[in-house]
């Protein structure tokens, strides 16, 4: 185990230059971070770990209770350069819900670009254009232009749907292309 971490965190070290994560068996959780509407009083809950298949799992549930309504996983890193790259490619095995991925080209800022996504059960490969991601603070769309940074700082899954529902979403790799 103590050799599988190594390797794992030294291979991050030179990962391809498009590669943002890829899950392994054994990769380590360390830099995500769970953000529940519990910072606004929310009851939802949301967890992140790795499988045995090397999938990272994010699951839980969220509830509409106490004007709550999202769960949301995030990982910052140092800026990954986004020229000469059109689409972002999401590996991912759903459970049939609508997610968000979530772009910010740099860690402090406020406001996220957004694209939404459904996952219907089975493996899926998804390629969304970066000119694809809209900008929304607090769930409102801004009036300025789509995604066009050189840069990513940061990315996140979110699960808002408005209901009370379990969830699972398994994440394989995230890739620029």
């Amino acid at each position: 185990m103590f050799y599988t971490l190594i390797l794992f965190t030294f291979m991050n070290m030179f990962q391809s230059p498009n590669e943002i994560f890829k899950f392994e068996s054994g990769s380590s959780t360390k830099g995500w971070k769970i953000v529940d509407d519990r910072v606004m009083g929310g009851k939802s809950k949301g967890n992140f770990s790795v499988n045995s298949d090397g999938f990272g799992v994010f699951e839980g549930y969220v509830t509409t209770e106490n004007n709550g309504g999202f769960s949301s996983l995030r990982y910052n890193f140092d800026g990954i350069k986004t020229s000469g790259f059109e689409f972002i490619v999401l590996k991912i095995k759903g459970d049939g819900k609508s997610y968000q991925f979530r772009l910010n080209n740099i860690d402090s800022q406020r406001h996220s670009y957004i694209y939404t996504f459904t996952t219907n059960g089975l493996d899926q490969e998804i390629s969304i254009p970066l000119k694809s991601f809209y900008p929304s603070f607090r769930g409102f769309r801004l009036n300025i232009p789509n995604f066009d940074a050189d840069q990513i700082e940061q990315i996140a899954f979110l699960i808002g749907n408005k209901t009370k529902e379990l969830f699972s979403l398994k994440i394989k790799s995230i890739t620029l292309k």
